[in-house]
């Protein structure tokens, strides 16, 4: 069974810095891609950043040039550097693993989440 542990949320103003870490329980590199979701009260989830097992990247257009993800493979870990935050971006953020092979059941899993609140 995959585990996925983030860390590293809480509460800044706006223009400050986190970053967010994704501790995964197995290689990293065993998944197609991990990503960092987020989803805001009364709002649905949305993908704001992920990295393949490639180290492609893409990013929700709202957090580029402010957001960076990248992996640390000898640690397990995905990262979301967050600069330049802002209200807007306060909620919940979710690592998730796509593990899917292709043509079989998908297996994507998600981690518990954790609060980022910025105030004004």
């Amino acid at each position: 069974q995959v585990q996925l542990v983030e860390s590293g949320g809480g509460l800044v103003q706006a223009g400050g810095s986190l970053r967010l870490s994704c501790a995964a329980s197995r290689s990293i590199s065993s998944f197609n891609a991990m990503g960092w979701y987020h989803q805001a009260p009364g709002k649905q989830r949305e993908l704001v950043a992920f990295i393949t097992s490639t180290g492609s990247t893409n990013y929700a257009d709202s957090v580029k040039g402010r957001f960076t993800i990248s992996r640390d493979t000898a640690k397990n870990t995905v990262y979301l550097q967050m600069n330049s935050l802002k209200p807007e971006d306060t909620a919940v953020y979710y690592c998730n693993a796509d593990g899917t092979v292709s043509g079989l059941i998908p297996r994507v899993y998600w981690g518990q989440g954790t609060q980022v609140t910025v105030s004004s």
